[in-house]
Parts: structure tokens; C-alpha cells; sequence
């Protein structure tokens, strides 16, 4: 149902699993073969899997923090979208890609849920897509050093508020890896 005509098709977006993002976030490896779950229905669908991978001066670009988990292998034919900001639309080719593609809904899992996929999240759907949160297919880093929530709490929220999200003709989901199958409902 989204507001983009003539995108009948969904993609995966696989957000930032890279070794210094995910390096010690809650319930890591967990996630990590969630991800890789989505991954395979994914492919078994012959539905785009999409990966986008962050760089900045924290995470220098082909340095070990930046490279993708080892448990995540992509395909040379599934693209590979780089970013420098949160949001993996802004001053990247993630739209002319899902345009090309014809995607209107997108599912997305990844890290860091407060941060990447947040932004990605709202970026995704004030551009008139449908956005669906894997529940359980992304996480966070402890922040609580710095007044954060416990990263359990984090990921609960972003579920919680994510789920009652609405805008005319968009709809925001947020369901677990075992109900994701891909269709124009995803979920």
C-alpha cells in the first residue's frame, strides 16, 4: 500500500552488521542468525537483499571494524549501498536503487537499532514506503554509561513505537523473523 506507483516489489535492507558496530550489542549472534535467516527466505523468494555498510572516522572504510560479520556472507550480485550518515537514504543511491528495483516495501534488520535503523526507518517511510522492523533482527550497543536505556530496553522500544507508526497510504509493521515471507504484506 505504499504511496510510490508502480513498486509492487520488497527488499530486504540488511543495515551496518559490521564487526565494529556489532562487537558486543545485545544479544549479538542471535541477531546475527535472524539476519541470516531473513537472508535465506530472502534469496529462496528471489527477493532483493540489499546491504548497506557505514563508514566514518570510527569506522575507517576496508578496515577490520568496517568489513561485515563473518556469519553474513552477501552475494557479488546483491548490491552493496555505502553511507556516511544514519539514514541509509541520505547522500546515498539506496532510492535510485529500490526505484530500479520497484520496491515499495522494505524490511529491515540490522544495527544499531537507536541510531542506523531508526533513522533508516523514518527516512524509508517519509519517502512513501512501507517499512517493516524485524522484531528480533536488530540491536544496540550499551549505552547506558551515557544515560541510555539498557540495550534490551532500546530494541523494546524501537518495536513498541514502531509498530503504531501511520501516515496516509504507508504502513509501519514490526513482526518477528518467523512470520517475515516476503509478500506485498511482509508479515
Amino acid at each position: 500500500m505504499t504511496t510510490l506507483l508502480e513498486r509492487p516489489n520488497t527488499a530486504l535492507l540488511v543495515i551496518d552488521v559490521q564487526n565494529g558496530v556489532v562487537e558486543g550489542a545485545h544479544d549479538r549472534d542471535g541477531v546475527i542468525a535472524n539476519i541470516d535467516t531473513l537472508v535465506g527466505k530472502a534469496r529462496a523468494e528471489n527477493v532483493p537483499v540489499i546491504w548497506v555498510q557505514h563508514s566514518d572516522d570510527d569506522l575507517a572504510r576496508d578496515s577490520e571494524p568496517w568489513q561485515y560479520v563473518r556469519e553474513l556472507v552477501r552475494r557479488d550480485a546483491e548490491p552493496l549501498v555505502h553511507k556516511t550518515y544514519g539514514d541509509s537514504f541520505e547522500d546515498t543511491e539506496l532510492e535510485t536503487l529500490l526505484a530500479e528495483l520497484e520496491v515499495g516495501l522494505l524490511v529491515v534488520a540490522g544495527a544499531q537499532s537507536d541510531a542506523c535503523i531508526r533513522s533508516t526507518l523514518h527516512g524509508a517511510f517519509v519517502r512513501g514506503y512501507d517499512v517493516t522492523l524485524v522484531s528480533d533482527a536488530h540491536t544496540t550497543q550499551d549505552l547506558t554509561e551515557y544515560g541510555a536505556p539498557a540495550p534490551h530496553q532500546v530494541v523494546a522500544h524501537t518495536n513498541l513505537y514502531w509498530q503504531w507508526q501511520s501516515a496516509p497510504g504507508r504502513r509501519a509493521k514490526t513482526v518477528g523473523t518467523a512470520e517475515v515471507t516476503f509478500t506485498s504484506d511482509a508479515g
